[in-house]
């Protein structure tokens, strides 16, 4: 059996910027909210926030800043995944000398690979690294996706924890944990699928709506975890109009637009990621509201 790095809500924070790099003060406050509202632990440098157009240099700098600044009150999982496996490894090998407590590696994109390649990379990786990883699916940004027996192989691994899934395919969940069982922990990758997830065995969720409800996705996964299944549900049924409301552009453009919107300033979006369209705000703004959002 392994034990999960977390149980409960990890939030997968934004990456706020000003014009010539990553605002280190700014990140901080917004991961001093986090804890203070109850998060379990704190994925720096995700989809979420922006990594695909960090410099090396902004890459390490925002995962030592997290790690100093969480202090080891919650776990820290920094997203090091990447298209060409060595430099996964450089930027996982970083990570883990400056002590997070996992590594979140998303399939390789655009180049991709076949499932066998899947198994031979992040073997690679784990066959040279010491800190836990997680395998991230999420098909619709990389073009290639797990298979349950590809998991099944990788579960072997000591170093390979378990999986966020953002597939939204419940019948390779329910395969997966059919054949891996406590080999291979499982979160979930999409915030209106957390629920029914912790429901077929999933540990929690990796958040995005948790950058502005963390307290609620927190405490959605404790009621689940403490037996109070209705309850849970119910909250994520209650939530599902403003979770639907952040991806109703690419994330991280709704997420990034509803912290500014509480008043908390999280810079500027990166090109190609941009403004939201004036409708959209709209649409965000209500959502919020509904939630019972205070807008600044």
């Amino acid at each position: 059996m392994k034990e999960p790095i977390f149980t409960g809500a990890n939030v997968a924070i934004v990456t706020p910027f000003t014009e010539n790099g990553i605002n280190l003060p700014k990140l901080g406050e917004l991961i001093e909210f986090q804890i203070k509202n109850g998060i379990n632990a704190i994925t720096i440098c995700g989809t979420t926030g922006e990594s695909s157009t960090l410099t090396h240099e902004e890459h390490c700098q925002a995962i030592e800043y997290c790690v100093k600044k969480v202090a080891g009150r919650v776990p820290v999982i920094a997203g090091t995944g990447s298209n060409d496996t060595e430099y996964a490894l450089c930027l996982s090998k970083y990570a883990e000398e400056v002590g997070v407590n996992g590594l979140l590696m998303t399939t390789p994109y655009y180049n991709k690979t076949s499932q066998y390649g899947l198994v031979k990379s992040f073997t690679y990786l784990a066959d040279r690294l010491n800190t836990p990883i997680i395998l991230y699916n999420v098909p619709s940004r990389t073009g290639i996706g797990f298979k349950a027996e590809t998991y099944l192989e990788l579960s072997k691994h000591p170093m390979i924890n378990g999986i966020k899934e953002a597939s939204g395919d419940f019948s390779l969940i329910a395969n997966t944990l059919s054949l891996c069982g406590d080999e291979l922990n499982i979160w979930s990758g999409n915030d209106d699928n957390t629920v029914a997830m912790m429901a077929l065995g999933a540990k929690g969720v990796i958040s995005v709506a948790a950058n502005i409800i963390p307290g609620a996705v927190a405490k959605m996964c404790r009621l689940f975890f403490e037996g109070k299944v209705r309850e849970s549900a119910a909250m994520q049924i209650e939530l599902f109009e403003l979770m639907n409301a952040l991806f109703i552009e690419v994330n991280p453009i709704p997420v990034k637009t509803a912290v500014a919107l509480m008043g908390m300033d999280n810079g500027l979006m990166r090109l190609p990621l941009c403004e939201m369209q004036p409708k959209n705000v709209e649409i965000l703004k209500k959502a919020m509201v509904n939630a019972g959002i205070k807008l600044a």
